[in-house]
């Protein structure tokens, strides 16, 4: 991964968005990583993968969840308005 100060990925910018096509370009600020410039079909992959891992996240969940008997009407009697007042127990209990 190239490296650039702040100061000279300002100075460089369209040389840089070039290198970042490429590869990743870390921006470092006062002796700080402050940013990193990825291509646009880099920051898509990644978050194609971001959204497939929290997808099958969900999934499992939901699956647990039904295995121990969590039911759309259970979990709308644990909604904030079916609570009593200032308890975590749902009115109809």
């Amino acid at each position: 991964m190239r490296t650039v100060s702040a100061t000279s990925a300002k100075q460089c910018l369209a040389a840089l968005l070039d290198a970042a096509q490429r590869e990743p370009v870390l921006i470092r600020r006062q002796n700080r990583d402050v940013a990193v410039i990825i291509s646009a079909k880099e920051y898509e992959r990644i978050r194609g993968i971001n959204n497939s891992e929290l997808k099958r996240i969900m999934d499992r969940v939901g699956a647990q969840a039904a295995a121990r008997g969590l039911t759309k009407s259970v979990l709308k009697s644990l909604s904030p308005g079916n609570l009593v007042k200032g308890s975590k127990t749902p009115k109809s209990l």
